[in-house]
């Protein structure tokens, strides 16, 4: 698309290449140094993967903002359930491309959407026709395709929560920082007008000084150790695994929320800690005013969780109780506020609790003790938020004008670190004190040791990026 390379071209002419390390792990205190880009080439061709090979900035069109009728072209890493559902786009949005590592999935997208198919991502970010990307694939694959779009000069939708551990979270804000892009998290109950006004009530000391919040005691990811079955036609297997360490293919492990599905599973997720606890703390985030710091303690009552570990057909409503029942976790933050994870609790916002009133919201919907408090005119209100109502929508007007748009990657970073922190406190099972600045355990080892996870080669991150 002409016109949409002005940041860009500032950094297309040498972009540093994800690099292959020796190690198999990240030690927080101690970042590992990048490889040459023919090193990593030689790394992927090993694992049968084609190195990409980023854009000359000789290539990319012209410098120069986009204009108002311009079209952004837009691709998915990722072309299952959740990419579908965000094919929707805004008019000045059209869809160029899909990568999957399933190949049926993203020629299916292909052949309905008129665009093209690709099974290796990195590939498909070659192409000069894509302005931007949607990223929606399982949790441990959101960072490091979302760091290769922001090197070959992609804007980013990605899908929350925006990481998997506290330290990738941290690189890909780096990344996005360096490259100068315009990533949105998809944290769309910012978007949500009930949602903007109940943070607008609490903002605006309708319930007076806040000192509790109650949010739903969300369950933390399973084991799983389930027999191998044939790997479907088309599906690149080792490459879904990624860094992960390969296990034998089994449907209930490829498919999101089947019986149970990737999403209750480590390594490949945070369970519903993550998966929807991600909106849950994102909204306590933006009412109480912290998107860019945390909780400094969190705790957790019943002690050390032992997860259970999934060899055999299991219900997922059976599996999540035994990941939280008894095992209620609480953060405070620096000014006092504590937050408690109660089995009755809102999913997505969060129940306010101050010394004048209680507002609770979630999923859009608003109430409040006394109800006059919800009921407060807007135009009463002295702080306000900005009234986004379209998340597509304002990634796109983002990308034209270059601002960062309503969840950006600090705010997707700073509560998807909220998430980690809850299951980390439920893994070691004692009170723990977090730096919300240096994001680190002070003096505690055990607790550090959860900030990062080894990854397998060539699918380490860049670091530096």
């Amino acid at each position: 698309m002409k016109g949409m390379q002005a940041c860009r071209d500032k950094h297309a002419k040498d972009i540093p290449r994800p690099h292959v390390s020796g190690d198999t792990t990240m030690d927080i205190a101690k970042r590992i140094s990048r490889r040459r880009f023919v090193k990593q080439s030689a790394s992927l061709a090993a694992v049968g993967m084609a190195a990409p090979t980023i854009i000359p900035s000789g290539v990319l069109g012209a410098p120069g903002r986009p204009g108002a009728n311009d079209r952004i072209g837009v691709a998915y890493i990722g072309a299952g359930r959740r990419a579908n559902q965000l094919m929707g786009l805004p008019p000045e949005g059209r869809i160029v491309a899909a990568a999957d590592v399933d190949r049926t999935r993203a020629e299916a997208v292909a052949a309905k959407r008129k665009c093209r198919a690709y099974q290796d991502y990195r590939k498909m970010l070659e192409s000069k026709d894509i302005d931007a990307v949607f990223v929606a694939t399982p949790d441990h694959w959101h960072v490091l395709p979302s760091i290769h779009a922001c090197q070959a000069g992609k804007d980013v939708y990605l899908e929350k929560p925006l990481s998997l551990t506290i330290r990738e979270g941290r690189i890909l804000v780096d990344a996005v920082r360096k490259y100068e892009r315009v990533l949105q998290t998809g944290s769309m109950h910012r978007s949500m007008s009930g949602n903007r006004r109940g943070c607008e009530l609490v903002r605006n000391k309708l319930a007076g000084k806040i000192h509790t919040v109650i949010i739903l005691n969300y369950p933390s990811p399973w084991e799983c150790d389930l027999p191998g079955q044939t790997v479907p036609t088309g599906l690149d297997w080792d490459a879904w695994c990624g860094m992960t360490d390969p296990v034998p293919f089994h449907n209930d492990i490829f498919t999101q929320r089947s019986n149970p599905g990737w999403i209750s599973f480590r390594p490949y997720s945070g369970g519903e800690m993550t998966g929807i606890g991600a909106h849950g703390f994102d909204q306590i985030q933006w009412a109480l005013g912290m998107d860019h710091t945390g909780p400094v303690e969190v705790w957790v009552e019943g002690g050390k969780l032992d997860p259970v570990v999934y060899s055999k057909p299991e219900s997922r409503p059976r599996g999540n109780a035994l990941c939280s029942r008894g095992h209620r976790v609480r953060f405070r933050y620096a000014n006092g506020v504590i937050v408690r994870l109660e089995g009755n609790g809102p999913g997505a916002g969060g129940e306010f609790r101050g010394d004048q009133g209680k507002i609770r919201f979630s999923g859009g919907e608003v109430s409040s003790n006394p109800v006059e408090l919800a009921e407060t005119p807007p135009e009463n209100l002295e702080f306000r938020l900005p009234p986004i109502n379209n998340h597509t929508q304002n990634w796109f007007d983002c990308i034209k004008s270059r601002e960062k748009p309503i969840a950006d990657v600090e705010i997707g970073h700073r509560s998807a670190t909220i998430c980690h922190l809850g299951n980390i406190a439920r893994w070691v099972g004692r009170k723990l004190r977090w730096d919300p600045e240096r994001e680190i355990f002070p003096g505690d080892d055990e607790a550090n040791s959860y900030v990062d996870r080894p990854r397998r080669k060539p699918y380490e991150l860049p670091d530096p990026v």
